[in-house]
Parts: structure tokens; sequence; C-alpha cells
């Protein structure tokens, strides 16, 4: 898989590559590279927004610029893009990231993340360039930096080699082997601490009762 940034601030995701479930992606030979706008705009001392038409608050990102850097990474018209990979403008209002779209993604062989900043994007971005408006939750950040992260983070550990354990990721929360539910319980050692004891089914050694036990606490935690 290959993952296009397009950000402002290209720098900040330096401690997100060195995570150990990223850096080991990234040794399987897929990829994350980085384009920065501002680099690309047409414009002089490197403007990359202007205020809004109709007034307001705020500045808004220029859709000559974004046409700039997609045209510098990928060549030819950007509205073509689409066609090829899927391009993925964060922003507040759309589709809200779970783990059914964080699979779906984690099958694309190209990827492009388009980081939003001030006010957002100049609405001709999403209409005409991005294929997905995704929002990692219904609140507003400075920016779509923090919101690249998550969605690479939860697409790249889906990835064969990403988990030291292949298994780590069968049963995690919202996966088909829990029924789509949060995750269960877990305890380790010590098994009794100020008197408060693991339940013993998980001390027993009885793998297909542990594993009823479970299902049923994560059914009961999607309930509640």
């Amino acid at each position: 898989m290959r993952v296009d940034v397009f950000t402002l601030f290209p720098e900040w995701f330096e401690w997100f590559l060195g995570q150990r479930h990223v850096a080991n992606a990234l040794a399987q030979g897929h990829e994350i590279g980085f384009v920065n706008p501002r680099e690309h705009t047409p414009l002089p001392a490197g403007q990359v927004d202007d205020t809004p038409f109709g007034g307001g608050a705020g500045m808004v990102l220029r859709v000559d610029v974004m046409e700039a850097a997609l045209r510098a990474r990928y060549g030819g018209d950007p509205v073509q893009l689409r066609a090829d990979r899927r391009v993925i403008a964060l922003a507040p209002g759309g589709r809200l990231l779970d783990d059914a779209l964080a699979d779906e993604l984690a099958g694309e062989p190209e990827i492009a993340l388009l980081c939003g900043r001030y006010e957002g994007f100049d609405e001709r971005v999403i209409e005409y360039y991005a294929s997905d408006v995704v929002s990692i939750g219904r609140y507003v950040l400075a920016g779509g930096e923090l919101p690249a992260m998550v969605l690479c983070d939860a697409v790249l550990r889906k990835l064969p080699g990403a988990l030291g354990h292949a298994e780590s990721a069968l049963e995690e929360s919202f996966s088909p082997a829990l029924e789509g539910g949060p995750e269960y319980p877990h305890y380790t050692r010590p098994a009794e601490f100020r008197g408060w004891r693991v339940p013993e089914i998980l001390l027993s050694g009885h793998h297909e009762r542990i594993r009823r036990w479970r299902l049923e606490h994560s059914r009961e935690r999607g309930r509640g």
C-alpha cells in the first residue's frame, strides 16, 4: 500500500513514523509519503489560503493550490485521480471512520489523504478531487493531521506484518470475530489485588468456556 499525505506540516508525522507497527508496515514494503502544498503553490510568498467569499472569520485552503500539489505528485488532471486511488479529504462532516471503513481502505493499493487547515477546503476540492470525505468524530480540530494519523494507524495495523502477532488483530473491538462488538475485559497478573479477583473462568484453562465468556461480555458491552 502507498499512502500520500498532503499536509502543510509534514514534520509533525516524524513521531508517527517511528511507532513500531508503522515501522513494521514500512519494513514490509508499504509506503507513506508527504506532499506540502506550500511547496507547490502558484501564489507568491508561499500563500495557500484566502478569505472566504461571503465574509466570515478564518481562512480557506485554495482550490488552485491543492490542484498544484496534486499535479506535482501525480501529474495530469487531478479530477481523474479518483479513477486510480481513493482521495480522502479529512473533514468533521465526513463519513465516520469505523472498523469497516478501515478494513475497506486496507484493501486499497493507494490512498491520498488531504489534510484540511484553518476553515477547511474550498468546497471545489471536495467536489471535484476527493473520492471520500472522512471524519474521526463529530468535533473540530485545528487541522487534518491528527485525523490522518488516526486513519493511517487504523489502516496500517491491519496490513500483514504490521503487528508482532497476526492473531492480535483477529479479536479486536468491532471485528467479525466479536460480531462487530467492543472487545471483552482483559486481566493479567496478579490474580488477586486488594481483594479484587480475576474471574475464575479465565484461570480455568477451559478454552471453549473462556471463548464463550469473552463473546458474551463483548455483547454486553455492545448493548451498554
